[in-house]
């Protein structure tokens, strides 16, 4: 038996995060969703079906992984794992053998497909681009039962999750042996909920809060003075925190680096929040670069619900705290002011008028002198993009180039249209 993770039609409202990624390499806790779903059910011989414009660079950085190979599904049992689930919190997880003995079947997290078991003979006439009505009238003819855990369909109900999944996470991977704490941090709270790895350097005048959830300092971290960091927390390698105020319930992921107050918000990789500010119920994108002084508003005035654009549609998030969702490589100018519930695309950029950001900005757009207005200035963007990888030790190729200009493509309809209603919109004001 193999399992094999595919994306849904849902994931779009899982963007401008799973824009530039599968949805499940999305981070909640510790770990990617992917993470989670091989650890709930552990099979070493794996595939994925991905949007199609995702497909080369998941084939670069996972070549040992079979992608969109919809004849390698035939080829024996497969369990089709949805790439939004989230397995339930518990040490325990499926049993291989048993679930084959079981035969095939579907299992559901309401009305929605979390995994399912299929025959080959079952699987033979998939197409890709049909998989979803597949496995409707699967869903039809085999037996049902309940998944457990959630499907996550907005990003905000993946920032609600992150806590409590640092501490899943952290009870999951709990070794035997603890390796203490330095001399120079701080500690309130239970020391077993602490973990920090050999390498990371932490300096004087550090404080660890491990009262409410478990802290977990990976390697090569480097956490300045004055910094203070309450769980549930995780740093990821090679994250540098310089003098940052870290509340509950953030994940950052490798090679960031984080100052200012940071609470309730993921963080993905390669990510620059270098000075003061706040972010708040949030979730950046990786390579995004928030300039000084930016800070995230994630409660309305009014403590009302928010609601934010999702897909070029407005969506009630039944919340009040809610804050900015970053794509990939956006920008931040110094002293930008980002409204409650906004929506950034990919490549970004947000230049500060004294006045709060539009709440929405598509992929490949700017807000320059308080207007939105569409970038065209692809070559320049992508040799900037080049310039800060390199910088980190990382590498913007042409795959990369390729996938970006594909998600330009995709979302221009939508950019213009956004960017012409803004203008509409100033041109009534101004009358």
């Amino acid at each position: 038996m193999r399992i094999c993770l595919f994306e849904d039609a849902h994931v779009v409202d899982l963007e401008p995060i799973a824009l530039s990624r599968p949805a499940f390499d999305l981070q909640c806790g510790m770990t990617t969703l992917a993470e989670k779903q091989r650890r709930f059910v552990p099979l070493e011989d794996a595939g994925v079906l991905i949007r199609p414009h995702l497909a080369n660079l998941f084939r670069l950085k996972n070549p040992n992984i079979v992608c969109n190979d919809v004849d390698w599904l035939s080829e024996n049992v497969t369990l089709l794992v949805n790439a939004r689930w989230l397995p339930p919190a518990r040490p325990s997880s499926l049993d291989p053998e048993q679930l084959a003995a079981d035969g095939p079947c579907l299992a559901v997290v309401g009305d929605e497909i979390a995994y399912a078991l299929l025959s080959p003979d079952e699987l033979e006439s998939v197409k890709l681009d049909r998989l979803t009505e597949h496995l409707e009238r699967c869903r039809q003819t085999l037996p049902n039962r309940p998944a457990g855990g959630a499907l996550l369909r907005y990003l905000w109900e993946v920032v609600d999750a992150n806590a409590e999944q640092i501490a899943v996470d952290f009870q999951m991977t709990r070794t035997a042996e603890s390796n203490g704490r330095p001399d120079t941090m701080t500690l309130v709270g239970p020391s077993d909920w602490l973990r920090i790895d050999p390498t990371a350097r932490i300096d004087p005048f550090v404080v660890a809060d491990t009262s409410n959830g478990p802290i977990v300092i990976e390697r090569d971290a480097v956490i300045n003075s004055f910094t203070r960091i309450e769980g549930p927390c995780w740093i990821g390698p090679r994250t540098h925190l310089l003098g940052a105020q870290i509340r509950g319930g953030v994940s950052i992921g490798a090679n960031c680096r984080v100052g200012g107050e940071v609470e309730s918000s993921i963080i993905q990789a390669h990510t620059n929040k270098y000075h003061d500010g706040f972010l708040g119920h949030s979730y950046l994108g990786e390579w995004v670069n928030l300039g000084a002084g930016t800070h995230t508003s994630d409660l309305r005035n009014d403590y009302g619900d928010v609601k934010l654009m999702v897909d070029g549609r407005l969506v009630t998030t039944g919340r009040t705290k809610v804050g900015s969702y970053l794509g990939d490589h956006t920008k931040t100018g110094l002293g930008s002011l980002l409204n409650t519930g906004s929506n950034v695309g990919v490549f970004g950029q947000l230049l500060p008028s004294g006045e709060l950001l539009p709440r929405f900005v598509p992929s490949f757009s700017a807000v320059e002198y308080s207007q939105l207005v569409e970038r065209t200035d692809f070559d320049a963007a992508f040799e900037t993009a080049r310039r800060v990888t390199e910088l980190r030790g990382e590498e913007f190729g042409a795959v990369h180039e390729l996938l970006y200009r594909r998600i330009a493509a995709m979302t221009l309809s939508l950019r213009q249209r956004t960017v012409q209603e803004s203008r509409r919109r100033t041109l009534r004001r101004g009358a």
